[in-house]
């Protein structure tokens, strides 16, 4: 409809656009996808779960409250469900930085089990690689819990027994800078701490594979995921990166990795973060202005309903002043996927678009565009079977072989 207010004049633009935003969905791949089951590896929704006023029940516009995911969309554009993530930004490597960390990633654990204890209707709680189906087959939204960035464990890898508890069944080592357990690939030093895992990390895996907990090695180096797949008794995961030879960025990987990866049972699960999946053109006044915009946001969870809004307003302004007419596209999502397809194959290859989390493209801006993900697939000649084993079965396979682990 935007387009269409737009005029004739853009009309000659119609086929770029199109191109750009991703293949047409057809019906009989729309009900495809539908019957699919299907799961997103990196969900950073529950970040919204704590906003004043926002209900994960009620259906939001990413171009108003720039929102992604909540039931009615999940349920339009098919999404089963998936690993929903206590992210917990890196803070200062102290023990009362430890503290405090670790007490909002137990708040922000317990706010994704009161989602699923306020809504038991449409939301279930999954422990293990077989409770998925069973839910999905009821019509409720499947709720794995997973931790990005390992840093609110402290010093004491025993804590992971209590998010273990709590629900954890994949966790990641690091996030954007460095921390006590492991390196970083995006640190702001630029130079490695540890060169890998350190001491603490290395116990840290130990203990994942004895209860049973998925190794995440997004955002860490390579070297961390050279130390994993040497060092880990189950297979490893990348619950959201892409591929560097389609983009070289530190956050992705090279097709060595990626066969390594393959080789000890691991899946990548592909990112549509888009400053990872090409290079835009700079726009400095756009970025200095959400730089200043997101320092207010930090504390989003104590933020009143009206001071919300008022920040919602100062974010469409921005966009208003300063667009960004060089974002990454569906396309550009799809390139990645489909190498690291050509690389690895149907059965190490997933989906962990980062949604609420930075995720989403010219074309896919939030969970309504999935189905566009298979129809691209299949257009590009997968199976049912193969796109299945895309949308959920390689990283349920992986979690049943870190279940295997711990019962061996």
């Amino acid at each position: 409809m935007r387009m269409m207010r737009m005029g004739a004049a853009l009309m000659a633009l119609l086929p770029a656009v199109a191109m750009a935003q991703g293949p047409v969905v057809s019906k009989q791949t729309y009900q495809l996808h539908q019957k699919l089951l299907t799961l997103d590896s990196h969900l950073d929704t529950p970040a919204s779960l704590d906003l004043p006023g926002w209900s994960i029940d009620e259906e939001h516009d990413v171009l108003h409250d720039f929102t992604q995911v909540d039931l009615p969309r999940m349920k339009k554009g098919g999404l089963d469900g998936g690993f929903w993530a206590i992210y917990t930004p890196q803070g200062p490597v102290t023990i009362e930085g430890f503290r405090k960390a670790r007490d909002f990633a137990i708040l922000r654990g317990l706010s994704i089990r009161n989602m699923v204890a306020a809504d038991p209707a449409n939301f279930a709680l999954a422990t293990e690689a077989k409770d998925a189906a069973p839910i999905a087959a009821k019509g409720k939204r499947i709720v794995y819990m997973s931790i990005e960035n390992a840093y609110p464990l402290g010093e004491d890898v025993s804590l992971l027994d209590t998010f273990y508890a709590m629900g954890v069944r994949v966790v990641g080592f690091a996030h954007f800078a460095h921390n006590q357990f492991a390196d970083s690939s995006t640190d702001p030093s630029g130079k490695p701490r540890f060169g890998g895992l350190s001491p603490l990390g290395k116990e840290l895996l130990k203990e994942m594979n004895r209860i049973g907990v998925v190794p995440d090695a997004s955002h860490s180096s390579d070297q961390v995921l050279d130390d994993l797949l040497a060092l880990s008794t189950t297979p490893v995961l990348l619950t959201h990166s892409g591929c560097k030879a389609v983009y070289d960025h530190p956050r992705n990987i090279d097709d060595a990795h990626l066969k390594a990866l393959a080789a000890r049972g691991g899946v990548i699960q592909m990112n549509a973060y888009g400053a990872y999946l090409r290079a835009s053109k700079p726009n400095p006044q756009r970025q200095e202005a959400l730089k200043a915009l997101y320092g207010q946001m930090r504390e989003g969870a104590k933020l009143s309903a009206e001071k919300r809004a008022e920040l919602l307003a100062k974010r469409q302004e921005i966009d208003r002043l300063y667009p960004d007419t060089d974002r990454p596209s569906f396309d550009d999502f799809m390139k990645h996927m489909l190498h690291a397809l050509e690389v690895v194959g149907p059965d190490h290859v997933g989906i962990g678009a980062d949604w609420d989390g930075g995720g989403g493209v010219v074309g896919m801006e939030d969970v309504v565009d999935l189905p566009k993900i298979t129809a691209a697939l299949l257009k590009a000649g997968y199976s049912e079977a193969d796109v299945q084993k895309i949308w959920s079965g390689n990283v349920l396979r992986v979690l049943a072989a870190a279940e295997a682990g711990k019962a061996q």
